[in-house]
């Protein structure tokens, strides 16, 4: 079934499979990170003069943090779906015997 297909077709199916893996993984750690930056900003800024401060500061550590966690997921997600391209051929050798 799979080996019908040429190398270039199966390599960009892994790496499109990669890309769309790395961007809903950017997008959770995005969220994950704003929510706990809320978190932070209400305990450490409840006055009203360093709510903006703390506005800011939340929405740069969100966003540096975000962009360190796209990097490890796309890392992650390119390593996984290098293994399981690797698995993939095994399986259809071991078919064909």
């Amino acid at each position: 079934m799979d080996d019908e297909k040429p190398i270039t077709e199966r390599a960009l199916d892994t790496i499109t499979t990669a890309v769309e893996a790395t961007r809903e993984a950017a997008v959770t750690a995005v969220k994950k990170v704003r929510k706990a930056a809320k978190k932070v900003a209400k305990k450490v800024a409840p006055k009203k003069a360093s709510k903006k401060k703390a506005k800011k500061a939340s929405k740069k550590a969100a966003k540096t943090s975000s962009k360190k966690a796209a990097k490890k997921a796309a890392k992650k997600a390119t390593k996984k779906s290098a293994k399981k391209a690797a698995k993939s051929k095994k399986k259809a050798k071991k078919a064909k015997r």
